[in-house]
């Protein structure tokens, strides 16, 4: 009897610590997530204003071959 409790014990420590284990690794995918969005807004953002300096500057002149 004391064998099968302590056996049901183990199996429940296993589990919480099995769900916390999970936890953990969600609320990690769930930052990367997050972070990986917060720097595709910042790139694109980027890119964008890049693109509208490129278009606002002056086109530079080539110089000619004589």
């Amino acid at each position: 009897m004391e064998r099968a409790q302590a056996a049901f014990q183990k199996k429940e420590v296993q589990m919480r610590e099995g769900a916390k284990a999970m936890a953990e690794y969600r609320a990690g995918e769930e930052a990367q997530r997050v972070k990986t969005a917060k720097l595709r807004a910042l790139r694109l953002a980027k890119e964008a204003a890049d693109r509208q300096a490129a278009e606002a500057a002056p086109a530079k002149a080539g110089k000619r071959k004589k």
